[in-house]
């Protein structure tokens, strides 16, 4: 395990003296002040340059859990968003756009898309194997994963980009995700199964059973976070904690979508300690285990609207609030010149 050095505490300094300094009573931009001089940190300047280059990038994968009938859409809805995506009308691109975010999208495990662009594909696996009866991925297919994460936000970051937003798309991820929280945390079921889609009672059973016997056909294994990803995970969630360990490891912030991003973020930090030092949560989604694993990793949403699509929609939606901190902190004018 490789630890990460936190952002550079100097220069929060800096940028808290900076804010007090202002031309406001102290503290009165309240958790404004705090995100400012986390970006400041970041950047390593104070005070931080506006964010110009924001990059969210949707992981897509089927997930053959989907078949036990925990989701409330067919497995059929995920090309049909992808195409969604590529073709700029899905409700990630419309938010990105409000705050000026650049979206892609890549297919992990889409286990039947045609039309796209072959960098789409440029980094497929496959689908995820039902959890609760098989292992969801083979070592191999995680080694590729977790690289092709680190290699897209490596890419990302060569380019200039100075914000990452992971997103996630696949009918039937939330049962994989909850099932990486539960055993990530020594939970049940039942502590971490939220609706997803909209499921009904009896979908939540299904899916609160699925996940037990899927922990309980795991067993110790899970204590190990890569042996707990390639059991319990999927292509594009372990390409996804990889996309995150990949940008805090070179210095690049990382804003925490809902459920599925938060649960990424976990298993990063734990396989990366002092990771989360670079997240910043950008919502709380509706799930139950959004928040569990927000309050596991010590992150305060920034934002808490309802939202439960996904796609690094709630994220993007912080990108704003963000570019706000940025701005109190550059143009607020000192009290010592007034």
């Amino acid at each position: 395990m490789n630890t990460i050095q936190a952002p550079d505490q100097t220069v929060h300094a800096e940028a808290r003296a900076l804010s007090d300094a202002q031309a406001k009573p102290t503290g009165a931009l309240g958790r404004l002040e705090e995100l400012g001089a986390w970006l400041a940190a970041c950047q390593g300047v104070c005070p931080p340059e506006p964010l110009t280059d924001v990059r969210v990038v949707v992981f897509a994968g089927d997930h053959d859990v989907a078949a036990a009938g925990v989701s409330a859409y067919p497995a059929e809805v995920t090309p049909a968003m992808v195409h969604g995506i590529l073709a700029g009308g899905a409700g990630v691109n419309a938010l990105a756009r409000a705050v000026g975010a650049r979206v892609s999208v890549y297919d992990l495990g889409v286990r039947t898309l045609e039309g796209v662009p072959p960098e789409v594909q440029r980094f497929r696996i496959g689908p995820a194997r039902a959890i609760h009866e098989q292992d969801a991925l083979t070592p191999d297919e995680l080694t590729a994963a977790l690289a092709a994460g680190d290699t897209i936000a490596a890419e990302a970051i060569a380019e200039g980009a100075q914000l990452l937003i992971a997103g996630d798309l696949g009918i039937g991820n939330t049962t994989p995700a909850a099932a990486l929280l539960a055993a990530s945390l020594d939970l049940r079921g039942a502590d971490v199964a939220g609706r997803g889609t909209g499921i009904d009672d009896a979908g939540l059973a299904r899916k609160v059973a699925l996940i037990d016997q899927a922990l309980d056909r795991v067993g110790d294994r899970a204590r190990d976070p890569r042996q707990r990803l390639a059991a319990l995970g999927s292509a594009d969630i372990a390409a996804a904690a990889g996309f995150m360990a990949g940008a805090v490891r070179r210095g690049v912030p990382v804003l925490v979508d809902g459920l599925i991003a938060s649960v990424e973020a976990v298993l990063a930090n734990e396989v990366h300690p002092g990771a989360k030092a670079w997240m910043a949560a950008g919502h709380r989604s509706t799930e139950p285990g959004c928040e569990l694993a927000q309050t596991h990793l010590g992150l305060d949403p920034i934002l808490d609207l309802q939202m439960r699509l996904g796609e690094g929609s709630g994220a993007v939606l912080a990108v704003g609030v963000l570019n706000a901190a940025i701005a109190a902190l550059r143009e607020i004018t000192l009290l010592a010149d007034l």
